[in-house]
């Protein structure tokens, strides 16, 4: 059997220092929100402390995700740690939609029953959230382009912002209109804008975890370009994964038409790597040389 594992693909450092400071601004801000709906009688702005509770609970495991991340691997973790920060993203998108619907049963709960809220308390804390939360976008922004784990952070933070930004003008409305509903229906367009950011990461990140196909690369056109390769008769068994961001698994049987030496199998075997490689990025190749074996030869088989 020929493996063959690329190492041009690049792993992008991380800043768990930016993580860590961002844990420090939002259960700074939980605290005061979470003080200040209870006085004030806001629930929006109580809503936002929880969402920014979510936030602290997701900031945490993706800090922790990203250090096990570089744990190296060992004989009992031959992976090491590597799914940790796929999993972390994961576990924070299910806890955006479950902030979520939280939220909902309360607002409408809220709207049944409106409450006079002491909307000065509201717009302080709100701007209070708007700022430590934009510098948190900030601070990891750049990184959230590039991995999952911190794009799950960065969306948790960026939508806590908007979240507070609407709460402030919430405050504004009900200090200069007594609009005091307005508290209830931002409590839900929150929780709705929740569902709507997290569903596409939690759809994501759950792809990943369960081996499927990244849906970027089509298996027909791997085949196709493999089976153009002289001496090649079938491809077929074949397996398509991602193990993280950066690395995405290629294994398969191939079929030859004639009874190959091993030093002209390795050469097929770097062609077949190049071409995976560069016109499907994926870096970890597996495949199992065959000639005449009776074996199914459909391109997907159930193991």
């Amino acid at each position: 059997m020929g493996h063959s594992h690329n190492h041009n693909h690049s792993h992008k450092e991380i800043k768990g220092k930016n993580l860590l400071i961002s844990i420090v601004l939002n259960t700074a801000i939980t605290v005061a929100q979470v003080i200040g709906g209870i006085i004030s009688g806001s629930l929006s702005l109580i809503s936002d402390a929880l969402h920014n509770f979510s936030d602290v609970v997701s900031l945490i495991i993706s800090y922790i995700a990203n250090l096990l991340a570089k744990k190296e691997a060992s004989i009992k973790k031959t992976f090491g740690y590597k799914r940790a920060e796929i999993l972390a993203a994961f576990i924070n998108a299910a806890t955006l939609i479950v902030v979520a619907i939280i939220l909902i049963i309360e607002a409408i709960k809220r709207f049944k029953t409106p409450e006079i809220i002491e909307s000065n308390i509201v717009i302080w804390l709100s701007l209070l959230g708007i700022v430590a939360n934009g510098f948190s976008v900030l601070l990891l922004k750049k990184d959230s382009e590039a991995n999952m784990n911190m794009k799950s952070a960065y969306l948790h933070l960026l939508t806590d912002m908007m979240a507070s930004l609407a709460v402030l003008i919430g405050g504004l409305l009900m200090k200069y209109y007594q609009l005091f509903w307005i508290d209830s229906v931002l409590t839900l367009a929150i929780a709705l804008y929740l569902i709507w950011v997290g569903y596409d990461l939690l759809k994501d990140s759950f792809k990943v975890l369960m081996l499927f196909t990244p849906d970027s690369i089509k298996i027909k056109d791997i085949v196709l370009e493999i089976q153009k390769i002289d001496t090649v008769k079938n491809v077929h068994h074949i397996h398509l994964w991602q193990l993280n961001e950066q690395e995405t698994h290629f294994e398969a049987h191939i079929d030859f038409d004639s009874d190959i030496k091993l030093s002209e199998f390795d050469v097929i075997l770097n062609a077949i790597q190049d071409i995976l490689f560069h016109k499907f990025e994926i870096n970890h190749v597996n495949i199992q040389p065959e000639f005449g074996k009776c074996d199914d030869k459909e391109v997907i088989v159930q193991d």
